[in-house]
């Protein structure tokens, strides 16, 4: 019982280290990588207290070496998804009256856990499952997933104590109740700190949960359940299921109890689930929250008053860091005329020192892309733009999947700003760029704006401050994250509150308190002090 109005820990993000050659932490995320790499693991589902394993099995491997196998995991049957949600109710009640200061324990610890003892292995187990080199890795799967945890506790406290106006005669208060229900997670394979936060930030505000997480994003995965198992997470309140995706959404969202979706993932599967949700919403108890970051086609936009080195940085790190898988990636570039010639040969000159490989070297800059379904599809957009009358590759554009998904950085330079891979979301290592005349700057902010259907992140690189204003408010609707004279990459929690709108999704903004109110619905209570006898009011005196 609620003893005391209580203050958590400030957050504060969680520092980066650095991995310098001989640091403690090189060494430590090293042996991490080769025991997962030497030992395979068995995944098995998380429902309840059980720990099933179907004997129906999928193998995992690393994107960088696709035939060395590092585990095996076992896919769910419809019966596994009926008892996910099953042990999710039964959990429910239990977990919801837990005092909210017990709740936010669990996470803060989970937090310091992988601050601390779990760092190296889930720095690792991210390395070898999404072929993340080790900056990569530690900022998202330990610095981004620690701020999470952190910060989301210091969030719902905030929302908690949010209440309405009283005076002396009336108590007004309002509860932040959990869902009436169960929460469906569904995470990508792109970032481990995603995958975590999904689910945990629906459970922290009471809410019992179901989650999905990408086949390719398993193995770490299994970190991430060894953490909240360790925190102190009960049985129950988040279960895990793997396995056949459109079997396991289809049963869950014909259960009478489905309250939301946390989703990250694809546009065209995004708008599937919203319609699947629409048809059957005359079997739910209540109106489902529907949550979803999805994809993006983000802009890079040089001003003739850029500098020059900082925008090649930001092509290079937009567009290439982590393989140019991430939703925020820069895939398509506006850049003057006037600064092509220098552009060109700084941006040449730098691919040119570009390392890729396993990330177990830490020399490597790129590594591999996810798997060779991904591959072969952004073969086939370097392969059409080779051909293309109106693009060509000025640089990279190869590509060898005889070991690993390896591509290499690829700059399309395009005379048509509607070339197919200036629209099209690629999700990979690839950025396309358009030429402008300096006098277009105006027609061509317009042109940025109405090219792409997605909303998620963009760039402007200027000195120009009226330039600067231009752009922010030309490019208004084109970016729920805008950065100036930055890479359009990179929010960090508590900072800059992540998510786009458009056909990027509901621009609930990860990392922020907004994004806790989906999983809460308010009650407010009117307490009456002294309560009226008599109905009449002063104006019946007539």
């Amino acid at each position: 019982m609620l003893k005391g109005f209580f203050s958590v820990p400030t957050p504060v993000n969680e520092p980066v280290k650095s991995y310098k050659p001989g640091s403690p932490e090189k060494e430590a995320v090293l042996q991490a990588y080769e025991t997962l790499w030497n030992n395979p693991i068995d995944v098995p589902l998380y429902i309840g207290s059980q720990r099933i394993k179907t004997g129906t099995t999928r193998k995992m491997t690393a994107p960088h070496d696709h035939q060395h196998v590092v585990g095996t995991y076992h896919l769910a049957e419809r019966s596994h998804v009926e008892a996910a949600i099953d042990a999710a109710l039964h959990a429910k009640a239990q977990w919801e009256n837990l005092a909210w200061e017990q709740r936010a324990a669990i996470f803060l610890k989970a937090a310091e856990l992988i601050a601390g003892p779990y760092r190296a292995k889930i720095n690792a187990a991210t390395m070898i499952a999404q072929s993340k080199n080790i900056f990569q890795a530690e900022i998202d799967a330990a610095c981004e997933l620690i701020d999470f945890l952190r910060y989301n506790v210091a969030f719902m406290t905030q929302i908690y104590a949010d209440q309405p106006k009283s005076d002396s005669g009336v108590w007004n208060r309002v509860e932040y109740r959990p869902l009436e229900g169960f929460v469906y997670a569904i995470t990508p394979f792109n970032f481990t700190a995603i995958a975590a936060n999904l689910p945990a930030s629906a459970a922290l505000m009471g809410n019992t949960v179901v989650w999905k997480p990408s086949d390719s994003q398993v193995f770490s995965a299994k970190v991430i359940l060894d953490v909240f198992q360790e925190a102190g997470v009960p049985d129950g309140v988040i279960n895990v299921v793997f396995g056949d995706a459109q079997m396991i959404s289809e049963t869950i969202f014909n259960h009478a109890d489905f309250a939301g979706v946390h989703f990250t993932g694809s546009t065209h599967v995004f708008k599937d689930i919203w319609n699947t949700i629409g048809t059957n919403i005359y079997k739910y108890k209540t109106y489902p929250r529907i949550v979803g970051e999805t994809g993006g086609k983000d802009f890079i936009v040089a001003h003739p008053s850029a500098n020059v080195k900082q925008v090649v940085a930001g092509i290079i790190r937009g567009a290439f860091e982590f393989q140019g898988q991430k939703c925020s990636a820069a895939s398509r570039a506006y850049l003057p005329k006037s600064l092509w010639p220098a552009i060109n040969d700084l941006l040449g000159k730098e691919l040119a020192t570009l390392k890729m490989g396993s990330p177990q070297d830490f020399s490597n800059f790129i590594t591999a892309v996810i798997h060779e379904g991904s591959f072969d599809k952004l073969v086939s957009y370097i392969e059409k733009a080779r051909t293309a009358t109106d693009a060509e590759i000025i640089y990279g554009g190869t590509y060898d999947k005889s070991v690993g998904y390896f591509i290499a950085p690829t700059v399309i330079l395009t005379t048509n700003p509607k070339y197919e891979t200036m629209e099209t979301e690629l999700f990979g290592p690839v950025i396309t760029l358009y030429l402008y005349d300096d006098a277009e700057w105006n027609n061509m902010l317009h042109l940025v704006d109405t090219t792409s259907e997605y909303a998620l992140t963009g760039a402007i690189f200027s000195s120009d401050r009226y330039a600067i204003a231009e752009a922010t408010t030309a490019l208004k609707n084109s970016a729920g994250n805008f950065y100036i004279n930055d890479k359009p990459t990179g929010a960090v929690v508590g900072m800059q509150p992540f998510g786009g709108a458009r056909a990027s999704g509901t621009n609930d903004k990860a990392g922020s308190a907004m994004n806790l109110l989906r999983w809460v619905s308010a009650r407010t209570i009117k307490e009456t002090f002294v309560t009226p006898e008599d109905y009449r009011y002063p104006f019946l005196g007539e």
